[in-house]
């Protein structure tokens, strides 16, 4: 089977450490469909974020809690996860996506340099 790449900056490790084990292994469930399916991840898994420049979001649900994982597809089978966050409103807080678009055009940035 044809895998995809799924890379992690450190702000998404850092934010998959600081959550409860369980929640943890569900969300790692969640990358793992991501690099099985790749742009077929069907809702309610993942879903396109409007008005970003091609950030998704990956969606873990574990109970009551409710965990987002923002990526973006970045050329050939490779996705790339940039932050997280627990989600606690009806709406994604405009701050973290903020920091996820913000890290994906750094990541962006940095491709194009060593091109």
């Amino acid at each position: 089977m044809n895998r995809y790449e799924v890379r992690l900056l450190d702000h998404a490790v850092r934010f998959l450490r600081g959550l409860p084990v369980k929640l943890r292994a569900k969300a790692f469930r969640g990358i793992d469909l991501l690099s099985e399916l790749g742009p077929d991840l069907p809702m309610p898994h993942g879903k396109a974020l409007k008005g970003t420049e091609g950030l998704r979001e990956l969606r873990i649900k574990f109970a009551s809690d409710i965990v987002r994982l923002f990526y973006f597809h970045h050329g050939g089978r490779v996705y790339v996860i940039t932050s997280g966050f627990v989600k606690k409103a009806g709406k994604t807080d405009p701050r973290e996506l903020r920091r996820a678009i913000r890290l994906m055009r750094d990541v962006r940035e940095i491709n194009d340099e060593d091109t």
